[in-house]
């Protein structure tokens, strides 16, 4: 009984701390996500259930008591006992019936998130890149399109297409809690579906090993309803408010030291090797979901980005005082 309360208590332990995780899968939100989740918990319960009765037969074989004409130390000849042979032919049947019934639910749950979704509300081309993830939100109205990084907005409850690119190496893009992981290949586009059926925010994490930097590959997915997503949608397309003052001064100086890497639309930064910053301060975080876009956090990153994240392809510019406080002045007005 005890193996059994222990098994009870560790299952709901799981269920009641995985929403708390920042990137787990035993919860979902999405038609993609949800029938994969339901599997991964059936099959959880098989595999517990199994141990258990495993556990329970060894303990019973162990603990049952000998015969009333056993003496210790005497030697007993072996005898056949009636009806043992039936406990096989038992055991083999339950686990016969049990794994195929896992593996007819296991087909059934690929077919199904596997069909694409007729019509997508919205398409985003996703790149891959070491390491960060660059998005780009299509549209038939080429006006209407733009560029943004690490952070990715969709509508609740409608289906979202996502077409995955790799920009150098092979990369994984991964929303646990949406849809299940697709490779970002270079040279070719995988294309894969997922829809949230909840506002909320998800995280996603790159999961093919990409570099020295590949653990700290990660995004955000917010899920918005719909009015709030085209409002969104229309500040995006927005060039960010002229700067005045020191923040001015910050944009010159931006140009000239980091526009050869990064983008700001409406000036003259039209770097394409870096994120586009150009609504830097509507993000959540920096460096890939590695660190929080705030104040001292972006002055430090601007300053030393090897020593909050070593490797990354972004060096250390060789700034004055002066200098690191007007181009951080300056990127606090992105909104």
């Amino acid at each position: 009984m005890r193996a059994v309360q222990v098994a009870i208590l560790s299952t709901v332990f799981l269920w009641s701390n995985a929403r708390a995780a920042p990137l787990q899968y035993l919860t979902g939100a999405g038609d993609k996500a949800t029938p994969v989740v339901f599997l991964t918990w059936g099959l959880i319960i098989i595999s517990i259930s199994v141990i258990l009765i495993i556990g329970l037969l060894l303990a019973g074989a162990i603990w049952r008591r000998p015969g009333e004409d056993w003496t210790p130390g005497a030697r007993t000849a072996l005898k056949s006992h009636e009806g043992g042979l039936n406990w096989l032919w038992i055991g083999v049947g339950i686990s016969t019936l049990v794994l195929l019934f896992s593996v007819v639910w296991t087909v059934k749950v690929l077919a199904e998130i596997q069909a694409p979704t007729p019509k997508p509300a919205v398409t985003i081309e996703i790149t891959g890149r070491q390491w960060w993830w660059q998005v780009r939100y299509l549209s038939d109205d080429n006006a209407r399109q733009f560029v943004t990084a690490n952070e990715i907005h969709i509508p609740v409850g409608a289906p979202v297409r996502l077409k995955l690119v790799g920009g150098d190496v092979i990369h994984s893009f991964w929303v646990p809690q949406l849809a299940g992981k697709m490779d970002a290949i270079p040279g070719q586009t995988n294309e894969t579906w997922f829809e949230a059926s909840a506002p909320g925010v998800y995280r996603g994490q790159c999961t093919e090993y990409c570099g020295l930097q590949h653990a700290h590959m990660s995004f955000l997915v917010v899920a918005q309803p719909a009015s709030e997503f085209r409002r969104w949608w229309d500040r995006q397309l927005a060039p960010p408010a002229p700067p005045t003052g020191r923040a001015q001064a910050g944009q010159t100086g931006f140009q000239m030291r980091c526009g050869s890497c990064h983008t700001v639309r409406g000036t003259e930064a039209a770097g394409a090797l870096g994120p586009d910053l150009s609504h830097l301060m509507q993000r959540a975080t920096i460096a890939a979901g590695q660190l929080p876009n705030n104040g001292p956090v972006l002055a430090h990153w601007i300053s030393d980005p090897q020593s909050m994240k070593p490797g990354a392809l972004m060096p250390t510019p060789s700034l004055t005082e002066t200098e690191l406080a007007n181009i951080h002045a300056y990127l606090k007005t992105l909104d």
